[in-house]
């Protein structure tokens, strides 16, 4: 599977296609960020990379290409690596892939499903194998066995076995929850239900890959068309969607195959060679596909060898390959090397370079995505690139389209004393590398036609008109239009709804998609007035008329919709979607301001009339001058509060709810001013109560334990934080002695 790997391209994307710094482009170095600047970073990358791996994951449409996504990790970590105190809980550095889907049974993996790291050069795997060698103090002259094997570009898949028998798949999820798709694999012919061989475990879960072969693919988009259906823009999408459906019918209808070259659980330790190509030749003997192509190498110039060998072979193949894993092939070699972070040490996969081809680019569009992010793309002439036909490509944001980098130098040369810029009417060289979204990398000058002027990129939102915002030290440009833009609009009601924010019970996904596309609910002030008008006289369909609606559930419905009327003012500000206004700054922001109208009133003040932006005045001051709250923050504040858009939108919003003060914060008292961390599983309340009681009683509430951290509560199942507080000497309480100390 191309997506769960480990970065090492230089670009910066961002939360939609092409988000960011140009791929070509150098971005601004990690080492000179300030410590508010990294803050920012890191939020906008988390936001872009949770983003992305929901669309991948979970929808299977990703929208931007493996490199780009790479480039996005890799800065995420180096932030994280020079700025330590900002790898809290909820860091995506331990985490693989994105939640599994609400529309299937959870499955949780007793042993996590992780990813590996990735090289993109000969030097790199070079330098692998003598990390390798390093870490394992191994002399020049002993052998190092590893294997070598096609990277498949398709779906992760655990296979559970019990006494040899099939009883249960599940796709990787997030690396330790996955989706239950059992009755889909049972479609599988190539999956064995029960396993050949007297040496198989009593459990034992089989990982490997569910892809689709091209001639399938071209015969699957061929009934697509023929129905009039949308395409699968490529094998790994198709076969995803196919093991995905909820009905197995489905499934068993598209020819799905399988490669096995991994393990999970497996009962006490059973495992039937010492090696991993011993283990993978056992999978054959119990009836299940492996790869051929897989071979034992003794030196990076034999991976190597193989590698190029594929690479010049992968056409033919029948199935899509993005690269080559090397693993170690010693299992207790792989004990001794571990892990880091969310990677082997043992093992790391070496993709291929992206293909290129030369095209026209017709027009720019500009797409508004659901965080309000205006992205450029190529409308070209349509190309095939490695066998597939490219008609659209990615031009990252206006930077990139100038021909500038991230410090305003030229990423594609220069021409006549002026960096290369991107024109409608240009020949251009895309690349692809598995992408569904190539890139434009270059520009073929000498056939640029005479009349193609210099693009100018728009400053107003092309879906609502609202002002679009370029923030200080950001390459992307943002619809401020967040309540009303159509392009946003079903992704802020979602948030608006969402569990910390407004929590409507029975207002899901689904249900706010299909209220958006009925022009039910286009704004959160909607929500509020769903009941009046459903009952109006003339309503032309009564939701209890509805599909997949009754008289019960949509009582229930208006229930809860009542029920949120008044609410916490903090949690009314978060759900409002404002960018960097996170739970945590909602709090800080409402408890200096204590009303939302006095905010409001200090964000529009922060920009004098007639000007565009905020200016040193006392109450921009004011409003920087707040603890954890920086001039990044402040200014989405201020862009939110000053459109006149979102300025109507919550005064509608404000005329259905009434906004409750924060709960009091204790400014003295036994645990004021410390810094608590929750670990394991508390029995007299969940954690979520834990951390809203620490707070109020003036606690700081963290992540990750530190040297800083005064108290670490500890229940049942606790893990890593726990160790890492004695190591250091923190000071650990059980959930009874916390509950003492709050209370003293």
């Amino acid at each position: 599977m191309s997506r769960p790997s480990t970065p090492s391209a230089s670009g910066l994307p961002g939360d939609e296609p092409g988000d960011g710094a140009p791929a070509d482009g150098a971005p601004r170095e990690v080492a000179a960020l300030t410590a508010d600047e990294a803050a920012a970073e890191h939020a906008r990358l988390g936001e872009a990379i949770a983003g992305h791996d929901r669309r991948y994951y979970q929808d299977d449409a990703p929208s931007v290409s493996d490199a780009e996504y790479d480039a996005l990790r890799r800065r995420y970590e180096a932030v994280e690596a020079q700025f330590p105190e900002l790898r809290g809980m909820d860091s995506l550095s331990d985490k693989v892939g994105a939640a599994p889907s609400a529309k299937f049974a959870k499955v949780r993996h007793a042993v996590p499903m992780l990813s590996l790291g990735n090289a993109f050069t000969d030097e790199e795997v070079e330098e692998f194998v003598a990390r390798v060698r390093r870490f394992l103090g191994l002399p020049a002259e002993a052998d190092l066995i590893l294997t070598a094997e096609p990277k498949i570009d398709g779906l992760s898949c655990s296979l559970r076995y019990e006494n040899g028998v099939f009883v249960q798949a599940a796709t990787r999820g997030d690396g330790f929850e996955g989706e239950d798709v059992s009755a889909n694999v049972r479609t599988i012919g190539e999956i064995p239900h029960r396993l050949k061989g007297a040496d198989v475990p009593g459990i034992f879960e089989v990982r490997g890959e569910v892809y689709m072969g091209h001639d399938a693919f071209a015969a699957i988009n061929a009934r697509q068309q023929e129905a009039g259906k949308p395409l699968f823009a490529n094998p790994r999408n198709a076969a995803a969607g196919s093991l995905r459906q909820l009905d197995a019918k489905i499934t068993a209808s598209r020819p799905l195959r399988f490669f096995a070259y991994a393990w999970g659980e497996v009962s006490g330790g059973e495992l039937p060679a010492d090696t991993q190509s011993g283990v993978i030749e056992a999978f054959a003997r119990w009836g299940l596909p492996t790869n051929p192509l897989t071979v034992r190498c003794h030196s990076a110039a034999e991976l190597l060898a193989h590698y190029h060998r594929i690479e010049e072979e992968r056409a033919g193949l029948g199935y899509d390959i993005d690269g080559v894993v090397y693993k170690v092939d010693s299992l207790a070699l792989q004990g001794r090397l571990g892990f880091v972070s969310r990677s082997p040490r043992w093992a790391i996969a070496h993709k291929f370079p992206a293909q290129r081809a030369i095209t026209r680019l017709e027009r720019i569009e500009i797409q508004v995505g659901r965080t309000g992010a205006l992205t450029p793309v190529a409308k070209l002439t349509p190309v095939t690139v490695g066998g597939v036909v490219v008609s659209n490509a990615s031009l990252h944001n206006e930077d990139y389209i100038r021909g500038i980098g991230g410090s305003g130098e030229p990423i594609r040369g220069t021409f006549e004393g002026e960096p290369i810029d991107i024109r409608e009417g240009d020949f251009v060289t895309i690349q692809r590398a598995g992408d569904v979204i190539p890139q434009v990398v270059s520009v073929e000058l000498e056939r640029r036609p005479a009349e193609a002027k210099r693009y100018e990129f728009p400053t107003l939102c092309p879906a609502c008109g609202s002002n679009a915002v370029r923030e200080e030290g950001e390459v992307v440009r943002r619809c401020t239009g967040g309540l009303i833009c159509p392009a946003q609009a079903v992704e802020r009601i979602r948030h608006f709804v969402s569990r910390d924010a407004l929590d409507i019970e029975g207002l899901g996904e689904k249900q706010v998609q299909a209220f958006f596309e009925a022009g039910l609910v286009r704004q959160p002030a909607d929500i509020f007035t769903l009941e009046a008008r459903d009952s109006a006289p003339g309503a032309l369909t009564r939701l209890k008329n509805r599909e997949g609606w009754g008289e019960t559930s949509a009582k229930n419905l208006f229930a809860a919709i009542a029920a949120r009327r008044q609410v916490p003012v903090n949690r009314l500000l978060y759900g409002l979607g404002i960018r960097h206004v996170g739970e945590t700054n909602a709090k800080r922001l409402l408890r200096h301001f204590g009303t939302l109208e006095v905010l409001r009133e200090t964000a529009r003040a922060a920009v004098p009339p007639g000007e565009e932006h905020p200016k040193g005045n006392e109450a921009w001051a004011e409003l920087v001058g707040i603890e954890g709250i920086g001039a990044v923050v402040a200014e989405a504040v201020v862009d939110f509060f000053d459109e006149p858009n979102n300025q109507a939108a919550v005064d509608a919003l404000l005329g259905e709810v009434t906004p409750e003060p924060m709960e009091a914060v204790a400014s003295a008292g036994a645990v004021s001013g410390k810094t608590v961390v929750f670990t394991g599983t508390l029995e007299r309340m969940t954690r979520d109560e834990a951390k809203a009681m620490a707070e109020r009683l003036g606690a700081k509430v963290a992540g990750s334990v530190s040297k800083k951290t005064d108290y670490v509560v500890a229940g049942a199942d606790a893990g890593s934080k726990l160790t890492k507080a004695r190591d250091l000497g923190v000071a650990v309480l059980t959930e009874d002695e916390w509950l003492a100390l709050a209370s003293g």
